[in-house]
């Protein structure tokens, strides 16, 4: 039976800048974001419709799981009838900033487009990624990128040198994204990152943005 498997990298913000609220209620950022090895692995292969299972109970698995959404928003797309079993082995933690859901996403996107020999370019599989969330984007090439617009319009940078961090998630505090930037409040930052030095460090090598990283957000 075929089977095929993609590797789903976490991602952090070297630095992540909030310049406004647009139209449409998203908010217009400029950021830097980074694949890290941290990664869940997700596997695809022959099932009834779209099902979806996964080794964290608390997880959903249904259709408000943004793997199962990816897999219906291609399936839709390229008017294909789904019969898909998704297994999200996920070690990435949830609700902790690090795309773990959006990389899924991509993984899956990435994965069917594989598994249903579609042929799609990057870029196209980025403009679906899009109408899911504004991580998902850039989750499907990854690597080192700035991301402006709501995050989906992303320019690829030089790669990040090769480099050890400590990703640390007090047990029990978990943090939604969406309530995040809902609750935002540009009078309460502290530290703002300076985007255009950190590009221009990266482009340079990514020596010495220690004094540039930073996030809003925080």
């Amino acid at each position: 039976m075929k089977q095929i498997k993609e590797t789903a990298y976490a991602k952090i913000n070297l630095g992540l800048d909030i310049l406004g609220k647009r139209e449409d209620g998203y908010h217009e950022v400029s950021m830097i974001m980074q694949s890290v090895g941290l990664s869940d692995e997700v596997v695809i292969s022959k099932g009834n419709g779209i099902q979806i299972s996964c080794n964290l109970h608390n997880l959903s698995c249904g259709p408000d799981n943004l793997a199962y959404r990816a897999a219906a928003l291609l399936a839709g797309h390229c008017d294909i009838i789904p019969n898909v079993h998704i297994a999200l082995n996920k070690k990435i933690f949830l609700a902790a900033g690090l795309a773990g859901g959006s990389s899924d996403a991509a993984a899956v996107l990435r994965g069917l487009n594989r598994y249903w020999e579609l042929n799609l370019e990057n870029y196209e599989l980025e403009q679906l990624a899009a109408q899911l969330g504004s991580d998902i984007p850039f989750c499907i090439e990854g690597g080192t990128m700035l991301a402006t617009g709501r995050g989906e319009v992303l320019i690829k940078l030089e790669d990040m040198p090769e480099t050890w961090l400590v990703l640390a998630k007090p047990r029990g505090l978990e943090v939604s994204t969406a309530w995040v930037y809902k609750n935002f409040n540009h009078g309460r930052v502290v530290h703002a990152p300076c985007i255009w030095q950190l590009e221009a460090y990266l482009r340079e090598g990514g020596k010495a943005i220690v004094p540039y990283m930073g996030n809003v957000l925080e």
